[in-house]
């Protein structure tokens, strides 16, 4: 992550449905490896609980206007209706800006 510089973090909560399991991963996987090739991108996390089907995903990006156009990406679009048509019972985004950033890392 910058350490000095302000990015862009997108937040996406979704609660999954219980169907169209094996297709939405096929879209998951493209999606994971799709915005790894967006100009802008850092990185980006990924966690779901599998009783209530509850998720998060954020992506970093250096700037609005990658994370923008990272929106508009003609297949990420397509996925983004998959998702109101058949993966998804609810979700939300959720755009900031980061200003600063903390770690930590036990030691091995």
């Amino acid at each position: 992550m910058p350490a000095n510089d302000a990015y862009v973090a997108v937040i996406f909560t979704s609660v999954r449905t219980e169907h169209h399991q094996g297709e939405y991963a096929i879209w998951a996987s493209r999606m994971d490896e799709l915005v790894r090739e967006q100009p802008g991108y850092i990185e980006h996390a990924s966690a779901r609980d599998p009783l209530t089907r509850f998720g998060i995903t954020v992506a970093y990006f250096a700037d609005d206007a990658s994370a923008a156009a990272w929106k508009q990406l003609a297949e990420h679009v397509e996925a983004q209706r998959l998702g109101r048509e058949m993966f998804y019972s609810e979700y939300s985004v959720r755009v900031a800006t980061v200003y600063r950033s903390y770690e930590f890392m036990a030691p091995t």
